[in-house]
């Protein structure tokens, strides 16, 4: 089952990986996340390459993987996608023209114009009976676009982004949405300003039926409740680094004890 199917059935979990380690993907999988969320933003993971190696662990480990991109470049996102990511996060959308942008280059005609090759891990290297209309066809609906609001002109043209079709979540990024607005800065959404932000983004989305993706730190059963009642319904539970942090933390404090 593709993670948008998923999605239809109820909220979906998964974890960022910074590190870029296939054995940390692996192990996200074998823990039964339903999606991991691999950056090329602001990790250390270097080039396509170790991305490709980091999907293979994903499909090895049967999690769903997503890759946030850089930017709204055309061969990064179809690379992404020919390598076998299920969709694409794209940061900083600000304005209509932007996610026309996205759509336009992760989807084949007649919703986009990306480029076509047949001999790439999407399209089954072009063996075992291969169809283009099949493939194109598949694609188009299995890609999942989810542009990130964290910027505050992301809600001064929010009428108009989500307006584009194409659109299955938006990934609200209360760090950085705070940054945008001079708020102090946190997962926790505590600024009026950064609030108001979200709640446009639940208004539209709701009328339009796009999901809602955005962190949940830390990932408590009361939080994750309060998330989803809010209309999160990709829940993103921290990110290795995090994790790796918060358990070292607790190792040290207990070796402070015995010092």
């Amino acid at each position: 089952m593709t993670l948008k199917e998923k999605l239809k059935k109820g909220p979906v979990f998964g974890i960022t990986c910074y590190t870029g380690m296939a054995s940390v993907v692996e192990c996200i999988g074998r823990w039964g996340y339903d999606f991991v969320y691999l950056d090329l933003e602001h990790s250390t993971i270097d080039g396509l390459c170790n991305i490709e190696r980091l999907i293979l662990a994903a499909k090895h480990a049967g999690v769903s993987p997503l890759v946030r991109v850089s930017g709204v470049h055309d061969s990064e996102i179809r690379q992404v996608l020919e390598m076998g990511a299920e969709g694409v996060v794209v940061p900083h959308c600000r304005c209509k023209e932007d996610v026309e942008k996205i759509i336009f280059n992760a989807k084949f005609p007649p919703m986009g114009r990306r480029g076509g090759e047949s001999n790439v891990r999407a399209a089954g290297f072009g063996v075992n009976g291969f169809s283009w209309s099949e493939y194109t066809k598949k694609s188009n609906e299995d890609t999942m676009i989810i542009p990130m609001d964290e910027d505050f002109e992301f809600t001064e043209n929010i009428e108009e982004i989500l307006s584009v079709d194409g659109i299955d979540a938006v990934n609200f990024g209360p760090v950085d949405y705070a940054l945008s607005v001079g708020a102090e800065v946190g997962y926790k959404i505590t600024d009026e300003r950064v609030d108001y932000g979200y709640n446009r983004l639940r208004a539209v989305t709701k009328e339009k039926g796009i999901g809602i993706m955005a962190p949940v730190v830390p990932s408590t059963e009361s939080d994750l409740r309060a998330a989803i009642d809010r209309g999160i319904n990709m829940l993103i539970l921290g990110n290795d680094m995090y994790h790796l942090n918060q358990g070292l933390g607790r190792i040290a404090k207990e070796v402070e004890k015995v010092k």
